[in-house]
């Protein structure tokens, strides 16, 4: 079902440049910038552990496409350059070693702004006087969108002359910004769309976009558009000794600007602006996904000069992308408390609204079918509401040939081939037929009851029935709430055998972990599995936090068993029933360390190890009591160091000061 590197590099190639004509050329983007940064980092990464996949027309090897004819051509004064993008506080110190190498001994100060979700333009003023106005284009040259920008209100047609800054008005004067709809314009208009019988705009970015392009300036005028400026260019640029003064001098000839501009002194002062606005961007007049951190100091911003497409001096950051692009490797069903079967979507890890999500529900057949989502498909995941993730849609253009429909019934026979399933007319889900939660829930607390699991004496079939039938037990954990006097109302229990099931209950409050686990009733897991899992896990609440391939690195857990644990772990209903049991005061016991010379200690590996792989590493650290970390943490010991690695482990290992070693080294501690 995978495909090669190199077909599914030549195809992202392809739908990035179109998707790029459509952003810079036609001004009418195909999807948003997050679902673009997702699918140019796989070609990016692709490239990288791939050199001989890098071409000629890749979108990583240049800014953009041919403007298309409509527009007067412009060439820029100098180029309108895109930024390199950073996602957190290790990216930006690499960004400021990086400078330092290149300006030793300097004292950087910090110049950081919100980052507006708009369409860049350049507004050129000649002796203070408004001239042209040239949109972004590839960079190097633009369209003459004159005539539009003009009708855009807070445009002043005539700079303001303010004193101390009248040389602004003298000469030529570019100011670069962005034109954007302000989100409160952006709702009013709509609200005038839908009183109108007209549809509605999809977003305030492609509504900017799209409406500067219009040929007829009466049309612009009517939508409300507004420029802000982040940038300002002088002929002399000694006449601007920094971005903050650039700034000042923005507001002082009668541009708007953004007022939550900052400088700061150090990289302290830096990130704790960027946390700041990590919650109130929300609360900005105009949609944002970061901010643009600049060297204040124009001199030395220059003197660091540019490498290929974007300058050293200066980064973009991205806050958590809302929606994210990644492929589904499973469709699996999940079966409810009473008995409902939910398709779930099961794909590559990948980061949404600042978490890191596996799956997501795609809710019934019918859902399946709208979306036609299939495994191998590349598609794109958001946060409903930011809590919840979903599939918003399939990349067509990413679709594998091999990619088949999925179909419900025949995936419910192949998943549980000992169950029969019914679909009631008129309903989207298909339940267990004949079954009802009070009949699974005998099930599993008769399951939960016995020997291979917790072993509670004289909790039979009958008694079980009996419980659930008296509506005593609505979920396994209530057993735990039973008293004497409880059992006495049945028929079944007089004042011995009552206070014997009591008592038997009440001695598996802390009961082993492996048969805790085996008693949660999660599918594919019998008794081996679970006692693989104790002494991997050690304790429940890091099975519950495992990660898919941390899953998958136990003996006998594949990628089925991996999913259904993963699945369990995460459903809202068992993380309730789970709470419910602690607060019970009912926990399985921790499974004791089994020692070693390497206990205590925590390992990663990256790149690729020559004397053994990755799996067989990962087991003698585990055998002499070391732990097996799939992803850099700041309670990472040791960071294994192979060949073809990327630069992003190695930044956060000097960040957390995790200790790095060579394959070599690893391998003397791994002796006997």
């Amino acid at each position: 079902m995978s495909k090669t590197p190199a077909a599914r590099a030549r195809e992202l190639r392809e739908l990035l440049n179109e998707y790029s004509y459509a952003y810079h050329v036609e001004d009418e983007p195909m999807v948003s910038d997050a679902v673009y940064d997702s699918l140019f980092g796989e070609l990016k990464q692709l490239e990288a552990d791939n050199p001989s996949l890098i071409t000629t027309d890749s979108p990583t090897q240049r800014v953009g496409s041919a403007l298309k004819q409509g527009f007067a051509k412009v060439r820029h004064s100098s180029r309108m350059l895109s930024l390199n993008d950073v996602f957190d506080r290790a990216d930006v110190e690499a960004w400021v070693k990086r400078m330092d190498k290149l300006l030793p001994g300097s004292q950087h100060e910090f110049f950081a702004d919100i980052k507006m979700d708009g369409l860049a333009c350049a507004v050129v003023y000649q002796d203070g006087e408004f001239a042209q106005a040239v949109t972004r284009g590839d960079s190097f040259i633009g369209e003459d969108v004159t005539n539009n920008v003009r009708t855009i209100k807070n445009v002043p047609l005539r700079l303001r002359r303010t004193k101390g800054y009248e040389k602004f008005l003298q000469g030529r004067t570019e100011v670069r910004g962005e034109i954007v709809m302000l989100k409160e314009d952006f709702r009013q208009l709509n609200e005038r769309q839908q009183a109108a019988g007209k549809p509605e705009f999809a977003n305030p970015r492609n509504l900017a976009a799209g409406t500067i392009r219009q040929l007829d300036p009466k049309l612009v005028a009517a939508r409300p558009l507004t420029f802000v400026a982040y940038d300002m260019q002088r002929d002399d640029p000694t006449e601007l000794p920094t971005h903050m003064y650039a700034y000042e001098a923005i507001s002082a000839i009668g541009i708007r600007r953004n007022q939550q501009a900052s400088v700061f002194d150090s990289l302290d002062g830096v990130m704790k602006f960027v946390d700041a606005w990590d919650e109130k961007r929300h609360d900005l007049p105009f949609n944002t996904d970061g901010l643009v951190i600049k060297v204040n100091d124009r001199t030395q911003y220059s003197e660091l000069g540019v490498v290929g497409k974007q300058p050293r001096g200066a980064v973009a950051y991205k806050y958590a992308a809302e929606q994210a692009t990644t492929v589904v490797k499973d469709i699996v069903i999940s079966i409810g408390r009473t008995g409902a079967a939910t398709p779930v979507a099961v794909f590559d890890p990948v980061v949404v609204a600042g978490t890191t999500v596996q799956h997501a529900s795609l809710h019934n057949a019918d859902e399946i079918a709208r979306k036609d989502v299939r495994v191998g498909d590349t598609v794109i995941i958001y946060k409903a509401g930011d809590i919840i993730p979903q599939v918003e849609e399939v990349v067509l253009r990413l679709r594998p040939k091999s990619a088949k429909p999925f179909n419900m019934k025949d995936e419910l026979h192949r998943q549980y081939p000992e169950l029969e399933f019914d679909r009631p007319e008129g309903e989207a889900v298909y339940r267990v037929k004949g079954a009802t939660g009070t009949l699974l829930l005998k099930q599993a607390l008769a399951h939960f009851a016995s020997k291979g699991a917790l072993d509670i004496d004289t909790l039979g079939e009958k008694n079980v029935a009996a419980l659930v039938d008296a509506g005593l037990v609505e979920d396994l954990s209530d057993i735990y709430r039973l008293t004497k006097d409880d059992l006495l109302q049945l028929d079944r229990f007089a004042e011995i055998s009552a206070q014997k099931l009591i008592d038997a209950i009440a001695a598996k409050k802390q009961p082993e972990l492996a048969r805790f686990i085996y008693g949660l009733g999660i599918r594919h897991v019998g008794v081996q599995t679970a006692i693989d899992l104790a002494n991997q896990f050690r304790r429940l609440d890091n099975l519950g936090l495992a990660k898919l391939d941390e899953l998958k690195a136990v003996d006998g857990v594949g990628d089925i068993v991996a999913d259904s644990i993963y699945l369990w772990f995460d459903e809202d209903e068992n993380k309730d029933l789970l709470a419910k049991f602690r607060g019970l005061g009912v926990w399985p016991e921790d499974v004791k360390s089994v020692g070693g010379k390497l206990a205590g200690q925590n390992f990663v590996i990256t790149g690729t190890l020559e004397t053994m792989k990755r799996d067989e590493a990962a087991d003698k650290i585990r055998t002499l009591g070391g732990t097996f970390q799939s992803s850099l943490g700041k309670d990472t010991t040791y960071l294994v160091v192979g060949k073809n690695v990327g630069a992003s482990k190695l930044t956060k290992a000097k960040a957390y000061g995790t200790q790095q070693i060579t394959e070599q080294q690893l391998m003397k501690m791994l002796e006997n």
